[in-house]
């Protein structure tokens, strides 16, 4: 848990170079919140405690960093309290949990306080005054809705800005530098495996190139989708998370692809409701996780395989 913290760290100063006050004080509030309601539910429940295990400090910085900047500060303690006692401690606390925390708080909020949970501050990103408070893929849905092609704002700019992070969007998703860095923190310090980065990108952009070849002026190029959004945040801290995925490295691909997958159709459909598919894509798929390790369990090396059932008269 420390490295994640440590991982998470370029992401948490981006946060606040960008979104300045309002990113601190969510990361103070849903941190200290998840705390407080891990320590009290645990001395309710009358069990050991476990807030020195830091992960309740990592479900409250990953909550925050997919909030948008303007959000409540009530909402976010209220979103981090459901993270921790309803998606945790209810399951018996860390390892019995059946889908990631923060994802859980995120969605709560996005189900319940939807007008807030998709307000952004202006920005300048596009060019344009009816889209400065539009994330590129809300512009992006708003295209696939309304049947018409997609805006000429999606160029080297927008690239630029998506990569550095001066774009809008959640506080801690919008920087892909700073989630990379993280990410290969991870990688090179084995915390977690390339197994679901790589399916799950990997999906994307080949998901990605095929709209693109298929209908170029409807879709977004294939880095816009791999830098917009929570993609990076997600895929290197959230799906990546040991107790709510696969044990097999075969598991953990099909995992991978599989959130790949529901990422695009989610995002590419336009009925959708919502232009962003990662949180309820790995929610999707932690649903999964159980029968997907039952699928790629390993059988032990001389174990026969059981006998067809013969039928009785």
């Amino acid at each position: 848990m420390l490295d994640v913290i440590i991982a998470l760290l370029p992401a948490c100063f981006a946060a606040i170079w960008f979104f300045r006050w309002n990113a601190f004080w969510l990361l103070v509030v849903c941190v200290g919140t998840s705390l407080i309601a891990e320590a009290l539910s645990r001395i309710t429940m009358r069990r050991e405690q476990t807030i020195g295990d830091l992960s309740a400090a990592v479900t409250g910085i990953l909550l925050a960093l997919n909030l948008p900047p303007s959000l409540p500060l009530w909402q976010a303690a209220l979103g981090s309290v459901v993270a921790i006692v309803v998606a945790k401690q209810l399951f018996g606390g860390l390892g019995y949990n059946p889908f990631n925390p923060a994802l859980i708080g995120r969605a709560f909020l996005l189900i319940s306080f939807a007008a807030t949970m998709t307000t952004w501050s202006a920005s300048n990103w596009s060019g344009i005054d009816a889209l400065a408070t539009a994330t590129p893929l809300e512009v992006a849905k708003d295209a696939l809705r309304s049947g018409n092609p997609m805006p000429a704002v999606f160029g080297t700019e927008t690239v630029r800005r998506l990569f550095l992070g001066n774009i809008n969007g959640s506080i801690g998703e919008t920087s892909a530098l700073a989630l990379l860095l993280g990410g290969i923190y991870l990688l090179v310090r084995r915390v977690i495996t390339w197994h679901v980065p790589v399916s799950y990108l990997g999906t994307v952009a080949v998901y990605a190139a095929i709209l693109r070849w298929v209908q170029p002026e409807a879709s977004l190029p294939v880095i816009v989708h791999l830098l917009s959004g929570g993609l990076m945040i997600v895929v290197f801290f959230m799906a990546t998370d040991m107790v709510t995925t696969p044990v097999t490295h075969k598991g953990l691909l099909i995992f991978g692809t599989g959130c790949g997958l529901l990422t695009m159709i989610l995002r590419t459909v336009p009925s959708g409701a919502y232009p962003e598919g990662v949180s309820f894509a790995v929610l999707i798929m932690n649903a999964f996780t159980p029968l997907i390790n039952r699928a790629t369990r390993p059988r032990r090396f001389g174990t026969p395989k059981p006998a067809p059932a013969v039928k009785t008269a």
